[in-house]
């Protein structure tokens, strides 16, 4: 017996590895999205678990509500997109210290 590995996608087919290369991308991804939405929760419960303690937790809040709905097809509006990057401009911009 010997310790080499056989690599056996390459004594496949072209057609079988693409398959198969297809079939490892689409678990990657849909591990991926399971992780993300395991994240995307933990934040949420984590936003939701308190009032906001001042304006910076209020706007992070928001800013994330706004860019969770600018993901979505009502968003896509001309004048939705704009005002929608208008108010996180104004986040930003208020978030800066006055000099």
């Amino acid at each position: 017996m010997t310790d080499d590995l056989v690599n056996l996608d390459s004594r496949r087919g072209m057609a079988a590895q693409k398959a198969t290369e297809a079939r490892r991308v689409l678990a990657e991804v849909t591990e991926n999205e399971r992780q993300l939405r395991e994240r995307l929760d933990a934040l949420e419960r984590q936003l939701s678990a308190a009032p906001s303690t001042g304006w910076h937790d209020a706007a992070a809040k928001a800013t994330y509500l706004l860019e969770l709905f600018a993901t979505t097809p009502q968003a896509q509006d001309p004048r939705r997109k704009q005002l929608i990057d208008s108010v996180l401009d104004d986040f930003a911009r208020l978030a800066k210290p006055l000099d």
